[in-house]
């Protein structure tokens, strides 16, 4: 293995973010023309414009397929199988994070990203061609694992070559990109589905992936510094293993078998015993895949709970939204669409605007209101639920959306400015790990409360049993929301440049 001190470098200079060697075109930063100097015609346009292009196959998957789901179901059949579409993906792509962050402190950020591009433009081309639900499922775990090192190495570059001041305004480009892949992905998903085929929901991401892998290798370069690691294979090993087995419990506990059966049983004790295992292991290791020193410092532990409830209560929405108004109204797929797409927009509007309230107002003002906010949607979907109507839904959504995006963003930066570069990588690894065990976990357990209800009603087909799932699922949503408000007062008081934001020093 080999350790990297590395030098970012854009197309006129060399360039980095805390904890990394700096030379930026003076003019751009110390003429207070700091929108010039995160724009595409700055000396970091193309690099940023490459991120944007990765984030947007992120983005787009993550909305594109849920209003597909009834449309796959009819043509593959087994219904009782689709939460896993989504709870693999997202397991491989929680359980692969850690590994290609601490990939990323050690042998650089465009190397992983690179990879990640080209597993997820694999697992498309695979998942296109998928002749059954199994290989499906088995191909979208291969969609996971380029996912996994995608979206993490995207946010950790931003960390990198921009400052805290101009991540505020770096956040409108990102967010532009979840903004309009809300409104291009649900309905691409509702236009293939509905006079295609779903299967195109996974083959647009062919040139969308070659763009962005062509872009990064070409505008993104890093000089790297060598010398030997070691590999932490008992603690990845476990890791894979207590998630793995943890999450195939809750999924499958009280569909496949009930919740007090042998298979549950067994499965939730490997699994907490690998994770149990898992804890001492990292303390022996001479580098290990995840510092558990910095996942206990009082900030991570809150931004980790926070991203937690981010991902349940994402995937709570766009997952159950589209079955729940498509077999209890009937409506068209592309009508579905536009109701999650509410969410997707509501989202990326407020995140564009959550960097002046945080530097206004800090972190833990800014996050608390976004997730008071969140709170506030996901008890008018519970309460709405027994009302189908898509409007309603859509509305509410925005709302949920809304609130997230000056939830996600402003704890991620808070994440991220209290290490230096050595640390950027796994701090980022621990959120994005966060968000995605969440919606793992989310999905699990959604998708339990909703089976068993509808195991106990009159089937999927039925207009008063679907409704009645459907609301049970949106008030456990709306219980995540208010746990996440919980977590967010435990952020510290201060502004973005109080001690209580101030650069960890790293723990090896």
């Amino acid at each position: 293995m080999v350790d990297v001190r590395r030098t970012v470098r854009g197309n006129t200079g060399e360039l980095a973010g805390a904890g990394t060697r700096v030379s930026v075109d003076e003019n751009s930063t110390q003429t207070g023309d700091r929108g010039r100097s995160v724009g595409f015609r700055s000396d970091r346009g193309k690099v940023l414009m490459s991120l944007m292009l990765t984030t947007g196959l992120i983005a787009v998957d993550a909305t594109i397929l849920a209003t597909a789901v009834p449309s796959v179901v009819k043509e593959l059949g087994e219904f009782e199988q689709f939460p896993w579409l989504f709870s693999v993906y997202l397991l491989a792509q929680a359980v692969s994070v850690p590994i290609y962050s601490k990939l990323a402190d050690t042998i650089g950020r465009k190397p992983i990203i690179l990879v990640g591009v080209g597993l997820f433009l694999l697992g498309s081309v695979l998942a296109g061609l998928a002749w059954n639900m199994t290989s499906l499922i088995v191909f979208r775990v291969v969609q996971g694992l380029g996912a996994g090192a995608t979206a993490p190495m995207a946010m950790t570059i931003v960390g990198d070559i921009y400052t805290v001041a101009e991540r505020a305004l770096v956040q409108g480009y990102i967010a532009s990109v979840w903004a309009v892949a809300s409104v291009v992905g649900p309905a691409l998903g509702g236009i293939f589905s509905q006079f295609t085929s779903w299967r195109w929901i996974f083959l647009v991401n062919i040139p969308l992936c070659l763009l962005a892998g062509w872009a990064l290798a070409r505008f993104y370069r890093e000089n790297v510094e060598r010398r030997h690691h070691t590999i932490d294979y008992l603690g990845t090993g476990l890791l894979t293993v207590g998630l793995t087995a943890v999450i195939l419990a809750l999924l499958e506990g009280g569909n496949a078998w009930s919740w007090l059966s042998w298979q549950s049983l067994t499965s939730f004790g490997i699994g907490i015993a690998a994770l149990v295992a898992f804890v001492p292991a990292e303390r022996r290791a001479a580098e290990p895949v995840l510092d558990l020193a910095v996942v206990r410092r009082p900030l991570i532990m809150t931004t980790t709970a926070i991203s937690l409830g981010v991902g349940a209560l994402l995937i709570g929405v766009t997952s159950f939204v589209p079955t729940y108004l498509e077999n209890a109204l009937g409506v068209v797929p592309l009508i579905s669409g536009v109701a999650v797409a509410a969410l997707t927009l509501g989202w990326p509007l407020s995140a564009s605007m959550a960097g002046r309230l945080y530097l206004r107002f800090g972190y833990r003002t800014t996050v608390l209101t976004g997730s008071a906010i969140a709170v506030v949607g996901c008890v008018a979907l519970a309460v709405s639920g027994p009302y189908p109507n898509p409007w309603t839904v859509g509305a509410v959504s925005f709302v949920i959306g809304f609130g997230l995006g000056w939830t996600a963003a402003p704890s991620l930066i808070a994440a991220q400015a209290s290490v230096d570069w050595s640390e950027r990588g796994v701090v980022t690894g621990i959120n994005v790990f966060a968000r995605s065990a969440g919606s793992a976990i989310g999905v699990a357990v959604f998708g339990a409360i909703a089976t068993n209800v509808i195991a106990a009603g009159r089937g999927e087909h039925d207009y008063a049993t679907i409704v009645t799932a459907s609301t049970w699922v949106f008030a456990a949503v709306a219980l995540t929301a208010a746990l996440m408000l919980l977590a967010a007062l435990r952020l510290p008081r201060g502004g973005v440049d109080s001690t209580a934001y101030a650069t960890a020093t790293p723990t090896r």
